[in-house]
């Protein structure tokens, strides 16, 4: 149940990558790597994506990406919203880590997730789509750690 490893991401602005592809691919498939996890909270309950690839295709999720050498978290944050959800967000507090044992124990990566309470910014429309909905109670089909990490902190009811 191998994920799928990213592209290298860029360097520094107006620098090349500071490692090759196959530097990159070595290093990933050996550490932790961080990521950023992008909880938007509204009055409709919280904006999760349903993953259409890979080992985990299938499961909804706390939209989320790597964070790239270089970037700053609220610049990963922001990157990430407007990447993944075509959302231009405001980050708010940070609320906490996810380690994510699930993934290295069935043969995948290691991500650790910071993940950071966000807002809409002027209240712009979510974008329809069949693969990204807001939910008041989380679905059955998951990560574990993120169903747990969002009842934690009580931003769904248990």
């Amino acid at each position: 149940m191998q994920q799928p490893i990213p592209e290298v991401p860029p360097g520094p602005p107006g620098g090349e990558p500071p490692l090759s592809e196959a530097e990159f691919r070595d290093i990933y498939a050996r550490v932790a790597r961080l990521t950023v996890e992008v909880v938007v909270q509204s009055a409709q309950g919280v904006l999760l994506t349903q993953r259409q690839s890979g080992p985990c295709a299938g499961l909804w999720h706390i939209p989320g990406g790597t964070v790239r050498f270089g970037e700053s978290l609220a610049a990963a944050v922001k990157r990430v919203a407007a990447t993944k959800l075509g959302l231009e967000i405001s980050v708010g507090r940070f609320l906490g880590y996810i380690e994510y044992p699930s993934h290295y124990l069935n043969g995948s990566d290691s991500p650790v997730g910071l993940a950071f309470l966000c807002r809409l910014e002027e209240d712009q429309p979510v974008p329809a789509a069949e693969w990204q909905r807001w939910f008041t109670a989380l679905p059955d089909r998951m990560h574990s750690e993120q169903r747990d990490f969002l009842r934690e902190h009580r931003l769904v009811p248990s």
